[in-house]
């Protein structure tokens, strides 16, 4: 019967990984110290602000409101249907740029909000926005 001795067999059960922990903390440390240089350096050419372009005041928004009781007015004026489009054409020839919003009230005649953007439309304004409310 062969007899084994009890030393030579625990030797075999432990790893000895100390060397094995100097190889990776070396690797660690090259990494640390090579990432650096292998980086890319990005140049960016940021806009900066243009100190002789003057500040523009915001564009006026003109208001056209369309009452409950078929009243149309224009920045607080009351106008006429057929007297809409005129006042409109002249005011798109002192703006071009101009910019209206039409606010119908909740129960007022679909077709008179129609109308007012019906003599928009002729007018040739083509910025119009509609303003709205939140049901609750």
């Amino acid at each position: 019967m062969r007899k084994f001795s009890k030393g030579h067999h625990s030797s075999l059960n432990e790893l000895n990984i100390t060397p094995l922990l100097d190889l990776a903390f070396v690797l660690l440390v090259i990494f640390i110290i090579t990432t650096p240089q292998l980086s890319n350096d990005l140049e960016m050419n940021l806009p900066s602000p243009k100190k002789d372009k003057p500040i523009t005041p915001p564009p006026k928004i003109n208001r056209i409101t369309v009452e409950a009781t078929g009243r149309i007015a224009l920045n607080d004026e009351t106008v006429e249907l057929p007297a809409l489009k005129p006042t409109l054409v002249a005011l798109k020839h002192a703006d071009p740029e101009a910019t209206v919003v039409v606010r119908g009230a909740a129960d007022v005649d679909y077709q008179r909000v129609i109308g007012v953007l019906d003599a928009l439309q002729q007018a040739d304004i083509t910025k119009v926005g509609l303003a709205t409310e939140t049901v609750h």
